[in-house]
Order: C-alpha cells, then structure tokens, then sequence
C-alpha cells in the first residue's frame, strides 16, 4: 500500500508518496492559478506511471488545498444573500465597531460587506429569545418573500443567521428546509450548524463565508474525486482541516470554513513530528515558499491553536493552528520605494510568469535571482533539475531593477535583497515568539519549504537562536505533514450558563450529544472507535465579560466537574492575564473533539548512496567578506550517519538548498535530520 500527500502551494506543488516498504518519492511540480486541480492530474497521469505504482495500490490519498482560501482572497465565491432576524440585517457591516486605520480621512468597510451588500441582506420575521424560548414564531410568508427577491437579484448562496440561534436553531432549520426543498438550486449555510456559537456578528461572518465558498469547493473536490476514480484510485480524498487535522473530502464539501489555511497547517504537523524524532519539543518554524514565508510556534510539542484567525484582513471564528503568513518567499519582488530604499514583496512573481531566471517572461528581480547572482542556487539543478534556470536574466533583473538605480554593484544588490527579506521574516518569527512572552533564544528553528533553508543560518544569527533542525525533506514538508495528521473532527454548542446555577447533569448530556455528532462522522469516515481520542472543552469568561478562554473540562466526576472547571478556569486566566479574582464566571460554548491517531508513515532512503557526498565547489558571495568564498557542495542524499559538514559549504537535494554559512557546522543526526550550530557549540 501506498500513501500519497499533495499540497498544493502558490509556486509549487509538492508531492510525496510512501510504500508499506519504507520506500519514499518526492517531486515538487509547478503549481496551476487557472486550474488548480492540474497538478493533482500530472500526480495520476505522470508521477505514479513513473514510479510504477499501481492506482490501486495507494491506500490513502490526502490533499492540501487552497481553493477556499483563495476565492476569497480572489473574490471569485457565489454571489450570496445573507438572511437574518428582521432588525438584524445589517449586523455583518456594523461589526464590533473596532478600526484599524483609526486616522484615515476616507474611511472604508472593515468588515466583509462585499460577502453581502446591503442590498442582498433581507430580515425574516422570527424572535427567540436568549433562554431559547420562541417569542415570535418564523413567519414563512415573509421567509418566502426574502428568498424571492434574492433570487431575483441573482443570488447564488444563502447564509441563514437568526438570533439566538446556537440556543434554540429550530426557526434556521426551517427556514433551511423551506429553501432547500422549493429552491434545491441555491447552496444553503446555517449558523446553527456552522458556528452554534455565541457571539452574533462573528457567527454571521463565518456562516456567510461559508456560503461564499461552498460551490466552488464542492466543484473543485467532486472533479478530484472524479479523476482519482478516472485513475483507479480507490481511496478516499482526505483533505487538511485549518486545525491541523484530516477529513474525508464528503465531509469537508459539507463544512468548507475549516478548510482555510489548511496548508500551513500540515507544515507545522510535519514540523511536530520530525520535532519529536530528535527530542526537540520547543520550535519555531518557517515554511518559505515562492509567495511567503508562513510562521508558526511550536511549545512543549504542541502547536498553538487559535480560537479564530485571519483572512484577507478579516477575522473568521475557525479554530486553525496559530500561523503568521508574510509576504516573503522566493518569488517576492524587489522593488524601490518613493524614498528609494529597497523594499521586497509583499508582490510576488508566483509561479506563472515567476522570477526572471524561470524564462517565461518575467522581467522583475525576485529573491530566487538574488540566490543566483550570489551562487547560493546551481542553476541546473533547481527542484532536482526539473526546471533549469537561466542565470544571465537573474543578472539582468537584479542589475536592471536594484543595482543601477541604487548605484550598487551586481553583488552587492544581491546581498541587499536577502538582507531585507532576511529581517521581514525575523520580524515575523519575533511577532510569534518575544510578543507572547517567548524568548526565541530558547527556540530552536526549524526552516522548510522550497527555500528555508537557504536563509535559516541569516534569520538564526538576526535573532540569536543557537540550533537549527533541516528536516529530510524540508522542501516537501507540507505534503509530508498530510500523511502524519491525524483524523480529527469537532462539535460544539451555545451553552450559556452561569456556574453556580448549571446542573452538572445537563452539561454532561450536552457534551454526549456532542460526541454522538463526532461519532457520526468519524464512522463515516470509516474510523475504528476504539483508536479514537476525547476531549472536552469548555468557553468560560467572567460574569460580565464578552471575551472568553478555552478550559478543559473532566467529566468523570460529575460532583466535582463545576468546581473543578472553575478553578482550572482561574488558574488558567492567571497565566494568560496576570491575575484572577474569585468573581462569579459562565460557561459559553461547549466544544468537543474526536482524535483518531494516525502513525505517521516511516520512510527509509536506500543504503546505496551512501558515501562520496562531496560534489564539488564553487564561488558564493556572503555579507561580511569583501570578496566571493569557496563553498564546498554537497550531496545531501550521499551524506551518512553523523557526518559534519563545516561552512562555507552548500548541501543540495531534489526539494531544497542548504547554506551552511561560515563558523557553523551541519551534523546527520536521528531520522537523517540536519542539526545546525555554531561551531563553537557542535
């Protein structure tokens, strides 16, 4: 059997694929704006005949995708209606009244209007109350009357809102029934299942997202599925969830707000696990890809996982683990500002026409043509020597575009490049480190994707951490991250309760309707119950308070559960806050989530190789030496247990490029991953 990974990023799609034997195969192809499932194809149609595996041998198959992401960034999702309590139409512009842009003359919607102008938001006669009592039964001649003149403006989707509903979701059941049944044309989001939150303008945003995207992911999974079938692959199309876990491709059409982010995510899976096969439990990482660098932490072998995040600008209440994406990757821009300083990105050559030395028309300098005028990158041997790259258009852009007009030399600009994108992604590692309280000394980092480790040793020396851990294949770590994610699924429910006056009871009921939702769809995923994992969660905020923390909950007391909860809530508030006073608190929301683990595939390199790792040399041009260094070139695939390569030295392989920088020292360490460290420290 075989597992295969695809993750498809803005430059390249990365691709790795592991048989029952330990055997691994990896290919990074170029990545499709126009038609995003094209690369999926060339794994079918290419890849697999080339490494002779049998379709019906491949027993899982999981995807990272972009889709959702990107129709909102591109605007290309339905054209949506937004329903909601007569009154409350317009709760998706008004907001939380919050600005970020405090002193601008003119200003501009902060919240997502463009989901649902003013025009395409209709109220519908209903009330409940906030206990859940009905106060005004749903009118279905008004709900008629809504859903009849949006779709005589043409509308698409519908997001189905109302008050109070994550207390009592009955009036949005039928209204989604009424539409689903008389309308089977329209996609239809419903709050109560989507987010039965409290907190009503972010349960708005996030059902009406929902229903912006929902079409163009169920088009784009269902193609998927068709052409696995096409193939002969037999497995189920799993897909990465923004929290760090998997689906199956049936259950992610059905909620496709989970699915945001959900590459970076599967990087900082892969980071944990090779992580954990060399002991190292506190990491940052740094996943820098042709159109950005994503940045994650992770402490005591845990990532962080945030409540909500953002898009675009815009918060979304989905759980996702904690990423901060810069616009800083191998295809960024240089560019020269008004003032005439340098500046790089956050606009990016991508893949299509990509940077200068990719030869398909693009005329801008780009940090890939700053690696090559320095020598950093062997022209013929990029992405395994897939793609050759032109070395004189890389000369051309950076002399065109930086050099001359600064009045530098070639190599000079060069340096100038990675400098400044060197200190954005440092900013961007401290924004995640020293601004929650963590020393980034204390960290190691990890770099992957196609080119982080060509910068890990400039953004370790900027932020003065001591280690760096170069995984196997960092270049390909994203698809790796795919097969190591866990099955994972999760259910919650409004459940807003003071704590002296909850019934223990009836907190224990709600969270076993919650696992019965869990439950159902990990069978339908065709999950073994008995390797299936349980938590449970609780929102918990002060009386008083709108903001709240997540505390878990230990139901196996039920005597004791409130108590307990309440004082894990205090010790908790503590830590995140300072301080924690005795004052009554209420219970929120209620959330609990299903696990099944999944052993990450262990993949072993032919013995054969070993020996002979050195390939030659060459010149490259490094800050702080007045002329070019001789820099050994390695073969990372040829380097055995415990080798050290000392710098100036470069270690290539198929998915990334090493810079093992001067007075620092490589080692192959446990799981052939690279430990790098100042040499006084190896």
């Amino acid at each position: 059997m075989h597992r295969i990974g695809v993750d498809i990023g803005g430059t390249f799609t990365d691709v790795v694929a592991v048989g029952d034997d330990g055997s691994l195969r990896i290919a990074k192809v170029p990545s499709s704006r126009a038609d995003p499932s094209a690369p999926v194809r060339t794994v079918l149609n290419r890849l697999l005949p080339e490494w002779q595996i049998e379709p019906a041998s491949v027993g899982r198959f999981v995807h990272g995708t972009t889709v959702a992401t990107n129709a909102v960034l591109e605007r290309r999702g339905s054209k949506l209606g937004l329903l909601a309590t007569a009154g409350f139409e317009d709760v998706i512009e008004i907001g939380r009244q919050n600005r970020r842009q405090i002193y601008e003359l003119m200003l501009k919607p902060e919240t997502p209007v463009f989901l649902a102008p003013g025009g395409r938001r209709r109220g519908v006669v209903e009330s409940i109350s906030p206990t859940g009592e009905v106060v005004t039964p749903i009118d279905m001649h008004s709900l008629a009357e809504a859903v009849e003149s949006l779709l005589a403006d043409g509308v698409e989707a519908v997001a189905i809102s109302f008050l109070f509903s994550f207390v009592n979701p009955e009036h949005e059941r039928q209204a989604a029934s009424f539409i689903r049944g008389r309308y089977p044309q329209l996609v239809v989001s419903v709050s109560s299942e989507v987010d039965p939150a409290f907190r009503e303008y972010e349960r708005t945003v996030v059902t009406a997202f929902d229903a912006y995207v929902k079409a163009g992911l169920d088009r784009y999974l269902a193609a998927m599925e068709s052409d696995l079938a096409t193939a002969g692959v037999a497995a189920r199309l799993q897909i990465m969830q923004s929290r760090g876990g998997v689906c199956s491709a049936g259950i992610a059409r059905q909620r496709p707000i989970r699915l945001f982010l959900s590459g970076p995510a599967a990087g900082v899976v892969g980071a944990l696990e090779v992580g954990r096969s060399v002991g190292i439990d506190d990491i940052v990482t740094v996943d820098i890809g042709g159109t950005s660098s994503d940045i994650a932490l992770i402490s005591q072998g845990r990532p962080v996982i945030r409540p909500d995040g953002w898009l675009d600008g815009f918060r979304i209440r989905v759980p996702m683990v904690d990423v901060n994406s810069i616009g800083a990757g191998g295809g960024s821009i240089a560019w020269i500002d008004a003032g005439g300083g340098l500046r790089v990105g956050p606009q990016s050559a991508g893949a299509e026409p990509g940077p200068a030395c990719y030869g398909r028309g693009g005329l801008e300098a780009t940090v890939t043509d700053a690696s090559i005028v320095l020598g950093y990158l062997d022209p013929a041997y990029f992405a395994g020597g897939t793609l050759r790259l032109d070395p004189d258009l890389a000369r051309q852009a950076v002399a065109e575009k930086v050099a001359r007009p600064l009045g530098l030399s070639l190599q000079q600009a060069a340096l100038g490049i990675h400098r400044v994108v060197n200190v954005q992604m440092a900013e961007g590692i401290r924004l995640v480190s020293i601004s929650r309280g963590v020393d980034p000394r204390s960290l190691s980092l990890m770099p992957f994707g196609g080119g982080g480790a060509l910068h890990a040793i400039a953004l370790a020396r900027e932020l003065g951490m001591r280690q760096i851990i170069v995984p196997r294949y960092p270049g390909v770590l994203c698809a790796a991250g795919l097969l190591s994610a866990n099955v994972e699924h999760e259910a919650s429910s409004g459940f807003v309760r003071r704590f002296d006056q909850t019934d223990p009871q009836a907190l224990i009921d709600c969270c076993g309707q919650l696992v019965d939702q869990c439950a159902a769809r990990m069978r339908e995923e065709g999950v073994d119950p008995s390797v299936v994992e349980t938590s449970f969660l609780a929102d918990v905020c002060y009386i008083g308070q709108a903001h709240h923390i997540e505390v878990p909950l230990d139901l196996s007391d039920p005597d004791q559960l409130i108590d307990r909860a309440y004082a894990v809530f205090r010790e908790l508030y503590d830590r995140v806050y300072g301080h924690s006073t005795g004052a009554p608190a209420r219970f929120v929301n209620l959330r609990v989530l299903q696990r099944a683990a999944n052993a990450p595939p262990v993949a072993r390199r032919a013995a054969s190789k070993l020996g002979g790792s050195l390939k030659g040399s060459r010149d490259i041009v490094l800050a702080g030496f007045d002329s070019p260094v001789r820099a050994a070139i390695y073969d990372r695939d040829a380097l055995a247990p415990d080798e050290q390569v000392r710098g100036p030295a470069i270690i290539e392989q198929t998915d990334t490029t090493t810079l093992v920088e001067p007075g620092w020292v490589a080692r192959v360490a446990d799981n052939e991953v690279l430990l790098i460290t100042p040499e006084e420290a190896s």
